[in-house]
């Protein structure tokens, strides 16, 4: 691997590292009730795993096996996406826009994966 690639596939461990910390404050300003706590569960999740695919993808065992690790990615970022949408704050303008700021994210870390399968398939 050239370092540039070496450069690049540490951005994207950091910005989907970034990604999964900020769901989580986003998560930790939000109103407590069952709704939201188990959405929350499942966001946490997602975004964390985003991140956690990428790297067990950079340490794949061959080809294939890169590219399911990337169609995971691809898939928890998409989910995480799915949550935060279902997280609409409209009452609360501030949390909104974390949300929406949070959403826009996930999908272009989505179509970032998406680029990135698409290159190596």
């Amino acid at each position: 691997m050239t370092e540039g690639n070496n450069a690049k596939r540490y951005d994207l461990e950091e910005r989907t590292f970034g990604f999964a910390r900020r769901v989580r404050a986003f998560v930790k300003k939000l109103p407590r009730n069952i709704i939201i706590i188990e959405d929350a569960k499942q966001l946490i999740r997602a975004s964390g795993s985003v991140g956690a695919n990428y790297i067990e993808a950079n340490e794949a065992l061959g080809n294939k096996d890169f590219l399911m690790r990337i169609r995971i990615c691809r898939k928890e970022a998409k989910e995480s996406r799915y949550w935060l949408k279902l997280m609409s704050k409209q009452d609360n303008q501030e949390l909104e826009n974390e949300r929406s700021e949070l959403e826009r994210e996930a999908l272009e870390i989505t179509n970032i994966f998406g680029a990135i399968l698409r290159k190596c398939e």
